[in-house]
């Protein structure tokens, strides 16, 4: 069991720590974690609870995720720890040539050429018929009834929905009229505290209910996106999404000071989480904000995502074995590499020598910690007409570049960014963690771990903390709340001192722990989002 304090709180929190017994669920919108927390007071357990938080994201904050997302799972249940990888893969007609013949040197954020076959509903059907409790249809209720009754828009959801208008409306063509059609009210977009309907993305809920997902994979759903790709220049066809299924994986970890952290392998970013605790592991730290400590947390993790963005791509086409990226030897030597002063970013070599997340748990014991996304805000801009189905962006993520192991290829899956994180000790469960928003997501992991571990914060405190965030080259930011004094003491040890005005880019985080002796859960829920906590 982590040790802290409940009652201290030493950065500014307009929240406390939340506990409960008999069930949690934290997210990053009030009504997605209520409609989790009715679905097992209806005798569902955490996984069900799960699927109904992640179904009424896409509704309530469809600004982060959708149905044409990917998603990622950890899923404690009966003592173990189990991964599923909903992560999709390129379609078969879209190549290198196809894209540079459409006159891109790289990958396009916006339109049909960075849409991947969705791995969202997939995740939810596979969940469900491993772990559920409750009948799947049951589960898609609340959001169903979010879409058609309606719901009113959350003031960072609102915010984040004003800037996806700002950017999609240059892009604005045959392929993304159907977003403009969908997701705004009278041509602008909703602003906070309006009431938001969606009847179409209600019909195709209804669907999925029914179906169990089927009908968006190889049935109506996916004869209507081949259709739809067809008559206005996309890739992605019926046999694409044919021979989809979420895949079952086994997750990696490393122990950091007795405590075990999991991730989901690549092609997910974990990796990078990992990579940088291994590096941190070798020095000790006696104070959460000194110059010290925040200098080698990101001399730490530009090491690791230097290595991550060099060789993470789809298993199949990996370089370099994750053990060794996580080997003792490597990561010594990749700690040998900081000292007083920052380092330019560079991959190294181990063979040299040698974004809406949350988290549930129910009174079984059971935990999940889910993740989906579709990528980018709305992700492609690419909406499925009458459907509510708005499709990922994630293979912006591809190199064109043929020797770059993350190069497209057809049916590759790409470097994905959204990942879940878990931590246990001695084999029993601590709980779910995670920090969402793009190359957030593992610094996240890396501080939300260290005020754990490291720095005995409780999860509320933990969340509040001013974060640091590497930014690219020599360039790092830190948020407003943290200190002066210490913004320039990095600058002076050769860090590019970025000061955020806009904390909403520094991750949005959940974290429920369990205390074995007892059962009893404590979470903590993200301050720079509009997160709420529901408790049973």
């Amino acid at each position: 069991m982590l040790k802290f304090s409940a009652h201290e709180y030493p950065y500014p929190s307009q929240r406390q720590s939340v506990f409960a017994h008999r069930g949690m669920v934290a997210a990053s919108q009030p009504l997605a974690a209520q409609a989790g927390i009715e679905i097992m007071q209806k005798g569902g357990n955490a996984i069900d609870a799960a699927i109904a938080t992640a179904a009424a994201l896409t509704v309530v904050e469809p600004t982060g995720c959708g149905l044409g997302g990917d998603a990622f799972a950890l899923v404690w249940c009966k003592g173990q720890l189990h991964g599923l990888n909903a992560n999709g893969h390129a379609p078969a007609g879209l190549s290198i040539e196809a894209v540079k013949a459409a006159g891109h040197e790289q990958m396009p954020l916006y339109g049909w050429t960075p849409v991947t076959v969705p791995g969202c509903p997939s995740a939810w059907a596979e969940l469900s018929q491993r772990f559920g409790a409750l009948p799947f249809a049951d589960l898609l209720q609340p959001a169903i009834s979010l879409a058609r009754g309606g719901f009113p828009v959350s003031p960072v959801v609102a915010h984040q929905w004003q800037i996806a208008l700002d950017e999609f409306s240059p892009h604005r063509d045959a392929a993304l009229d159907a977003w403009f059609d969908t997701f705004l009210i009278d041509g602008r977009a909703p602003r906070a505290g309006e009431i938001f309907r969606n009847e179409a993305q209600a019909r195709t809920l209804e669907e999925l209910a029914s179906s169990q997902c089927e009908s968006f994979y190889r049935g109506a759903l996916a004869q209507r996106l081949d259709a739809h790709a067809r008559a206005t220049g996309g890739y992605l066809r019926a046999t694409d999404l044919e021979t989809y299924r979420a895949q079952w994986v086994e997750p990696i970890h490393v122990n950091y000071r007795g405590v075990d952290v999991w991730e989901i392998p690549p092609s997910g970013q974990g990796l990078v989480a990992l990579m940088a605790l291994k590096i941190l592991e070798g020095f000790d730290f006696d104070h959460r904000d000194s110059k010290r400590t925040w200098h080698r947390q990101l001399e730490a993790m530009k090491l690791a995502y230097s290595d991550g963005l060099h060789y993470i791509t789809d298993p199949l086409h990996m370089r370099v074995a994750v053990a060794d990226l996580l080997s003792d030897a490597y990561s010594e030597r990749r700690r040998g590499q900081i000292g007083e002063q920052a380092l330019a970013p560079a991959h190294g070599d181990p063979h040299a020598s040698g974004t809406v997340y949350l988290a549930t748990a129910d009174a079984q014991g059971n935990m999940v910690s889910f993740i989906q996304s579709n990528y980018h805000g709305f992700g492609s801009g690419v909406v499925l007409p009458d459907s509510g189905i708005a499709l990922q962006n994630r293979g912006q993520e591809f190199s064109l570049d043929p020797q770059h192991a993350n190069c497209l290829a057809a049916g590759k899956k790409t470097f994905h960014t959204i990942i879940p994180g878990f931590l246990t000790k001695g084999g029993e469960a601590i709980g779910p963690f995670g920090v969402m928003g793009g190359y957030m997501q593992p610094q996240g992991h890396v501080q939300m771990v260290m005020n754990l571990v490291d720095f005995g914060l409780n999860p509320q405190a933990a969340l509040d903390a001013p974060r640091w965030q590497w930014l690219g080259g020599m360039k790092v930011g830190i948020e407003q709340a943290a200190s002066r004094d210490l913004a320039n003491a990095l600058s002076r040890m050769g860090h590019d001192v970025q000061i955020a005005c806009d904390s909403t880019d520094y991750g949005r985080g959940q974290i429920i722990v369990r205390d074995p002796r007892t059962g009893v859960l404590c979470g903590g829920t993200e301050p720079r989002a509009d997160s709420h906590i529901a408790a049973w």
